[in-house]
């Protein structure tokens, strides 16, 4: 006999600890002589380096936050043979992989059998790469629009689109590069996640 559950859930605290913000003062002289709305182009470029700042602080947040199963050299909640990498021992995710090398796809794959082996939905899901990767998914096979299901070419439009139900992000503020106590030189993420929550 089936019965009827009545869903509940626990309180969450929230705590906001940081805030970022700009201010700015445009002169009446200023806006009078100038031909330009000033206070326009000032504002809009403080947003982008708000959102700059906000992108940098969560992505450098992240690191060294997801769960044990999926990192390092043995990830994986049922396999356990997911080599994803550490500090001191990256993977080497290289255009045109060698034995001891992997491929920008295959780095995803495993990203995906990651959250796979989690049971994480598989609608939601993102990945944020360096720009580096980003050029080495653009020169894959998947740069054919007929390979990829789209319409144009991700060479044609910049769009990295979807691999392996990940929707791809490129960021320039992932930390890396010895920029982190985390990462040694020439050491960087590829975060991957849900919507719901990070991997």
């Amino acid at each position: 006999m089936l019965g009827l559950d009545r869903p509940s859930g626990g309180s969450v605290e929230l705590y906001i600890g940081t805030g970022w913000y700009f201010s700015l003062i445009l002169d009446d002289v200023m806006e009078v002589q100038s031909d330009l709305n000033i206070l326009s182009m000032w504002s809009d470029d403080a947003a982008q380096q708000l959102k700059i700042k906000v992108d940098r602080d969560v992505l450098s947040s992240i690191t060294n936050q997801c769960a044990a199963l999926n990192r390092g050299a043995t990830a994986g909640a049922i396999s356990g043979n997911l080599n994803l990498g550490k500090t001191g021992t990256p993977l080497a995710v290289k255009q045109n992989p060698t034995a001891a090398e992997v491929g920008i796809l295959d780095a995803l794959m495993r990203l995906g059998q990651a959250l796979d082996e989690q049971n994480i939905p598989e609608v939601g899901r993102w990945a944020v790469m360096p720009a580096w990767a980003g050029r080495y998914l653009k020169q894959s096979e998947l740069r054919q629009a007929y390979l990829s299901g789209d319409s144009v070419s991700m060479l044609r439009n910049g769009r990295l689109g979807q691999v392996d139900r990940f929707t791809l992000y490129v960021s320039n503020l992932l930390p890396g590069n010895a920029s982190d106590a985390n990462f040694a030189a020439n050491e960087w993420p590829i975060f991957a996640g849900h919507a719901h929550g990070l991997n």
